[in-house]
């Protein structure tokens, strides 16, 4: 056991000051866990004698990330995605998968092995495009939104995957026959039914009444989930633990409380999941490193373009603006992290060769450290290229193009306002009843619409996109107000008006003090910091001591979170 303890503490020392190197160069943790398991496996600078405990450990890590992936999955999601997303994600994964199975035939492979890599390309990572899209504030923009409705569906096709995967015989591989199949499908069927029910009508209610405490919350949470992997996992149902992690979390997901239960599980899992990582990268092979690399390599360049241009043709065709279909392209620009687990439980199987499992784990690094760069820096490659984009405005009709105010053609000295929400709906509320001509700019749609029937013009789309800035009339501007706390639009924006118009007055938020003196740099005209300008407006009004004041106040900011 002591043995065993200084072990686990070597690995975690390994893995700990790697994610702090990959951090600084703003690369995903999962590839220092994989690089921590290649030192210490392959390369040989540390000896894991105990490698069936750390066996143990990564499947308890794959089933906690599992119940978190089913925790966040609502049925109702998959209801509301709309007709379009539904036809741009399936659309996504069938076009994929078969481009994918054509280049793996080119290497040789057998057609199970082709089936596996296929799947693997095919798979983007949620969890590593979710981050980069919230350091970016972009969760809420068109794009994002594409982006995560065809990762919801590929995550559930994963799901469904790993779940006939586990049908099979661990010893030969098979599913034995036809009437086996028909055994496991039957299965499957009544446990998700039994699952969806029981999230629906029974789990609710039992999670309002522990809620109360958030010690038990999570004790009942992760026994809830432990007891269903085994019974799930037991000779009569025969699935894997990692499947009854998943439907523990789907039958939570209804629940008042599954986003405390996120937040509570999430540390356990992500102690778990390192050592999943670790054990893979300690797995690798490279005895044959030369039969592996040129694979690795063409499937990686296949991930990083072909299959973003994919995604970009198919967007086209249902309408999406050039911009839209480019940076949701390269938003998926990278596999997943349930690549890596399926190229997994297939070794497991017997299904494929060592060999195909580093093919696959050589394109996750490749292309997860490529793809960080490119999605982080999507607006400054678009501006790039968009002038050789116009073939994937395929049809007339523009989903993402909303602006349905007219008179834009006629606007002069008007004021510009970047961003609907939070604090430009204060400026939007205050302009209102002021005879001024006022454009609001937004990329989420959701504030575009509650716009509607005001005295405002309104636009959908970016402020990076040169096509919006036309249809907005910056050159005609006298007040350019940007709520949006990204420098890189800002600096374009601020770049783009000394050029077609100085005279106008600009004024850009910042959240800390380094945007804010490079902003200023760049000639604006004031730079809002919201922490200094809340402070400096509350402590007017409460030196001013005008309580009726601070009452409108109070009533308006309650309207607003109502």
């Amino acid at each position: 056991m002591a043995n065993f303890f200084f072990e686990i503490t070597v690995i975690i020392c390994f893995a700990a000051v790697l994610s702090i190197i990959f951090r600084i160069f703003k690369q995903p943790e999962i590839l220092a866990y994989i690089l921590t398991g290649i030192l210490i496996g392959p390369l040989g600078l540390f000896r894991v004698s105990d490698q069936a405990s750390l066996s143990a450990m990564s499947q308890l890590g794959i089933t906690l990330l599992l119940f978190m992936v089913g925790l966040e999955i609502r049925i109702s999601d998959l209801m509301s995605l709309g007709k379009t997303l539904i036809i741009a994600a399936v659309g996504q994964i069938i076009l994929t998968f078969s481009a994918a199975f054509i280049v793996s035939q080119f290497f040789g492979f057998n057609p199970i092995s082709s089936i596996y890599v296929s799947m693997a390309l095919t798979f983007s990572s949620t969890i590593i495009i979710v981050k980069i899209l919230s350091d970016k504030r972009d969760m809420h923009s068109l794009y994002a939104k594409i982006s995560l409705a065809i990762l919801l569906a590929q995550d559930l096709l994963a799901i469904l995957a790993l779940m006939f995967l586990s049908g099979f015989n661990s010893e030969t591989g098979g599913l034995g026959s036809l009437l086996d199949f028909a055994l496991v499908a039957v299965k499957a069927v009544v446990l998700f039914e039994t699952v969806i029910f029981l999230s629906r009508n029974v789990f609710p209610r039992i999670v309002e009444i522990i809620a109360k405490s958030s010690e038990t919350l999570f004790l009942v949470s992760i026994a809830w989930v432990f007891g269903l992997a085994a019974l799930v996992s037991s000779p009569p149902i025969g699935f894997s633990i990692e499947i009854g992690g998943f439907l523990a979390g789907l039958s939570l997901a209804n629940s008042m409380a599954n986003y405390q239960i996120i937040a509570k599980a999430k540390i356990l899992r992500d102690f778990f999941i390192v050592i999943f990582f670790v054990l893979l990268g300690m797995q690798m092979s490279f005895a044959n490193l030369s039969q592996s690399l040129v694979p690795a390599i063409i499937l990686s360049i296949f991930v990083l373009l072909l299959k973003p241009f994919i995604v970009m043709v198919m967007l086209g065709l249902l309408g999406y603006r050039k911009r839209t279909s480019f940076l949701t392209g390269f938003t998926l620009s990278q596999i997943s992290e349930f690549s890596l687990i399926l190229a997994f439980v297939g070794l497991k199987l017997g299904h494929i060769s060592q060999n195909i499992v580093s093919i696959i784990t050589i394109t996750g690094i490749i292309t997860f450290t490529i793809s960080t760069y490119l999605v982080s820096n999507g607006n400054r490659l678009y501006l790039l290229v968009n002038k050789r984009l116009n073939f994937l405005e395929i049809k007339n009709k523009k989903k993402d193009e909303m602006e349905v105010s007219d008179g834009f053609d006629n606007l002069k000295d008007h004021i510009v306002i970047i961003g609907g929400d939070q604090m430009g709906q204060s400026i939007v509320d205050a302009l209102e009843d002021l005879d001024q001509d006022v454009v609001v700019i937004d990329f989420d749609p959701e504030i575009v619409k509650k716009i509607e029937g005001r005295n405002i013009h309104r636009l959908f789309g970016d402020i990076s996109d040169l096509d919006i800035q036309e249809r907005a009339q910056l050159d005609e501007a006298k007040l350019v107000i940007s709520t949006i706390p990204d420098i890189e639009d800002n600096l374009l924006l601020l770049k783009e008006l000394q050029h077609e118009n100085r005279k106008a007055k600009v004024v850009v938020m910042a959240l800390d003090t380094r945007d804010a003196k490079e902003l200023y740099k760049a000639k604006a005209d004031y730079v809002i910091l919201p922490h200094l300008a809340g402070g400096m407006h509350i402590a007017k009004v409460l030196v001013e001591g005008d309580w009726e004041k601070i009452e409108r106040l109070k009533k308006k900011d309650l309207e607003y979170l109502n």
